[in-house]
């Protein structure tokens, strides 16, 4: 497939808004993916494109949170293990199980993230007494997490933060920079399929790549600079946005019967 300048640069900007809003709070793929699509993209080249350009934008917002020093990469390494291995068992398993389920299943737990970030009154930069212990549930959290990312997808970021801050008492900022790499690693895991496939367009992925840096790491400045005053809001409204994308074709077939 060819691809005209203009059309490149235009996917290059949606890639860094879609970076910028991913690093805050996830749900960069609420733009990036519709994007691929309206490109002309086929739906597994579009998937498979949008894993590739995002992965680097997680990395480089990864990279920013941990240079000032929001992220432990020795305390997630067994987790980024465990979300490796269960994002490439998911992957597998979309091939041999019906998802449909989880069309209805995931915009009802994400309209409880929502609601948890929206009514919670403490919910800060600050870290808290946790739940339970990260070096014994962490990697479970991966793995399960991970794994949906795989057979699923939509809503992980969220998924992850929220894990990080209520059941590991982890300080908002803190936990979106450990979202961010393992959110790359699921992303990662799922790409070697796409690419052992042959579906990733590399022309537009590679434009993507570009707005994603920049993108990614822009995002990671501000939500550093602003904290849970910026991220608190922005999930709350990501993830109702992803729950209602989610559900959009059942209203329209529910008005239309």
């Amino acid at each position: 497939m060819e691809f005209e300048l203009t059309l490149l640069v235009m996917m290059a900007i949606v890639a860094f808004a879609a970076g910028f809003m991913d690093a805050i709070a996830g749900g960069g793929g609420l733009l990036s993916l519709p994007a691929l699509l309206f490109a002309g993209l086929p739906p597994v080249a579009a998937l498979a494109t949008n894993k590739m350009q995002s992965v680097v934008g997680a990395l480089v917002a990864a990279t920013t949170y941990a240079r000032k020093g929001y992220v432990d990469f020795r305390q997630l390494g067994l987790a980024i293990v465990t979300t490796f291995i269960g994002s490439v068992i998911g992957a597998f398993s979309a091939t041999q199980l019906n998802t449909d389920i989880l069309l209805l299943l995931v915009p009802i737990l994400l309209i409880g993230v929502a609601a948890y970030f929206l009514f919670s009154p403490r919910l800060s930069d600050e870290a808290r007494a946790d739940r339970l212990n990260f070096a014994l549930f962490g990697p479970l959290m991966g793995f399960t997490i991970g794994f949906y990312d795989g057979i699923f997808g939509p809503g992980t970021g969220s998924f992850f933060t929220a894990g990080f801050v209520t059941l590991f008492g982890f300080g908002l900022t803190r936990a979106v920079g450990s979202t961010k790499v393992l959110n790359a690693t699921s992303n990662a895991a799922a790409l070697i399929f796409f690419i052992y496939a042959g579906e990733v367009v590399w022309a537009v992925g590679g434009a993507m790549i570009i707005g994603q840096i920049g993108g990614g790491y822009l995002g990671a400045i501000t939500g550093m600079r602003f904290g849970a005053r910026l991220i608190k809001p922005m999930i709350v409204v990501i993830s109702t946005a992803m729950a209602v994308r989610l559900l959009w074709p059942q209203i329209i077939e529910m008005f239309a019967t």
